[in-house]
């Protein structure tokens, strides 16, 4: 059996066009399924099965065999947590099963820091089903979710077109997705949508992307090393060229998992809305990666706010948000990896956020003031909103820049 599935072909995850021949061709039983108000359960989990498997598939098995510890060890803490939460709420049994659950991808994420390589545990899509049990978790804790059988738990955990690198769901909106089957006409503006989606997807991810990351950003990476430096001109370049390369390459996937979840049947949340036409850092983080944003919003920062008032923590509430922030996107920061630029690229939206709030908060008390001195408020117009988004995209793209780990290579050359 293991000598079979070593020779099955390995299939990068929307990764070649001839994936998607494969992926369409499978998923198409389901949706003419959906039009006659039928679901196909046993033949849904055998194509994401056998998808997820030509994912992890190749010489060593490593993956796979990570993959099945983990779902099993998610299963015990997710299903131990409910059974636990009928009878009891003790605040450090739900901290228990939530450092539990994350366990494994501490494993993942600190073995190469410490040791160099790779931990066994690792899988393709850790970082993604982690934030998916763990979120069962939190909603367990908070009365959100109720109940849920094991069908629906496997169901949800290894949803294949989202497997790999989100978008990040949650379970009561997934769930109530897979149980209300779309009516006709809803089911072709889905079609067309994800042929939209598919069509603009090839664009971003094979043409743009490909231009940016292949072509044009290892000749000027190669360029800006030599002329070395604190920061030279090509390392502007590579700031820009990999940070738009960055947005293409996955808001070209992320177009990819919407249209295949859409032909299951299912709308998984966007991550990407425009997200270059900001007008500020807080609304970059409500355009840009939205579902892995909304998830720290809801899970790590506001819990963490409730944690620090009701404790009392700080006596000035702007306080409380700006540490809430630092923390938030540190910890954001950490979930990339264990290395200084990831975490650096946390800190700096962690301070860019409470810069933003305190301008906010001093542009609100200055338009009280000259209103009360009947002056007109300070200008709002398109012409200080482009200049919001000039700042705001510039800033962004330098954060790319740490986060590229470019800088790695130009301060500390081998």
């Amino acid at each position: 059996m293991m000598d079979f599935i070593r020779q099955l072909p390995h299939l990068e995850p929307y990764g070649d066009p001839q994936y998607f021949v494969y992926i369409i061709l499978a998923v198409l039983p389901i949706f003419v399924g959906l039009f006659f108000k039928k679901r196909f359960p046993i033949y849904e989990a055998l194509v994401s099965f056998a998808f997820i498997i030509f994912m992890l598939t190749g010489p060593k098995l490593t993956q796979i065999y990570a993959l099945l510890f983990y779902v099993i060890w998610q299963m015990i803490w997710v299903w131990s947590y409910k059974i636990y939460r009928k009878t009891g709420d003790s605040k450090w049994i739900f901290y228990l099963h939530i450092a539990l659950s994350i366990l494994p991808l501490f494993f993942v994420k600190v073995t190469p820091a410490i040791y160099g390589h790779q931990s066994l545990l690792g899988f393709l899509g850790i970082s993604y089903l982690t934030f998916r049990s763990v979120g069962m978790i939190i909603e367990l804790r908070d009365g959100v979710l109720k109940d849920f059988n094991l069908w629906e738990f496997l169901r949800f955990m290894l949803f294949m077109p989202t497997f790999s690198s989100g978008p990040i769901d949650r379970f009561k909106r997934f769930n109530q997705d897979y149980e209300n089957i779309p009516e006709r006409d809803e089911l072709l503006d889905m079609l067309e949508q994800s042929v939209q989606y598919i069509m603009l997807g090839f664009l971003y991810k094979f043409i743009l992307a490909h231009i940016l990351g292949s072509m044009i950003l290892p000749p000027l990476k190669q360029y800006a090393v030599q002329m070395g430096g604190i920061f030279n001109l090509p390392t502007l370049g590579v700031m820009y060229v990999f940070g738009l390369d960055l947005f293409f390459d996955f808001a070209g996937y992320s177009m990819f998992a919407l249209a295949i979840s859409n032909l299951m049947g299912i709308k998984s949340p966007i991550n990407f809305n425009k997200p270059f036409v900001s007008h500020d850092l807080k609304e970059f983080w409500n355009r840009w990666h939205m579902s892995l944003s909304f998830w720290f919003r809801d899970f790590v920062f506001m819990r963490l706010v409730t944690v620090l008032i009701r404790n009392k923590v700080f006596k000035n509430r702007n306080t409380t948000s700006s540490v809430a922030y630092i923390i938030n996107m540190l910890v954001m920061g950490f979930w990339h990896g264990v290395t200084w630029y990831y975490i650096a690229y946390g800190l700096f939206h962690g301070l860019g956020l409470v810069i933003n709030d305190a301008w906010v908060r001093k542009k609100k008390t200055v338009n009280k003031e000259r209103k009360k001195k009947n002056l007109p408020p300070l200008p709002d117009n398109k012409w200080t909103q482009a200049v919001g988004m000039f700042i705001t995209f510039n800033v962004v793209m330098f954060s790319f820049l740490i986060f590229s780990g470019f800088l790695n290579d130009l301060w500390f050359k081998k």
